[in-house]
């Protein structure tokens, strides 16, 4: 989880996802829509994959990125029951208030 934050953490990476939810593209289409050297797109390049956020198949001479949904998807959805699981205990407490209804009723 950690690795996957950090790697929201730079503007030019979140630009990258937003670009690859869109279409995978190489890392060649990845750089000509940023005004930053080549090694600099492949470093957040990097990062992206090894959070696990985007993965990469070489076809020839060319590197193509797409982007890997389900493990942002989990990550987030994770964080969001670590910082505020909410949902478990409204879920026992209708559990438990169904249970004591249907005690009432007989």
């Amino acid at each position: 989880m950690q690795r996957v934050f950090e790697a929201l953490a730079s503007v030019p990476r979140r630009k990258i996802l937003a670009y690859l939810a869109h279409a995978e593209l190489s890392a060649g289409e990845i750089a000509a829509r940023f005004d930053m050297s080549k090694p600099s797109i492949s470093q957040h390049l990097s990062i992206l994959e090894a959070a696990g956020l985007v993965s990469s198949e070489k076809r020839g001479q060319y590197v193509y990125y797409r982007l890997v949904p389900d493990n942002l998807t989990n990550t987030l959805n994770g964080f969001v029951q670590e910082v505020c699981p909410v949902s478990r205990p409204l879920k026992r407490e209708s559990a438990a208030r169904k249970q004591d209804a249907n005690t009432d009723e007989v």
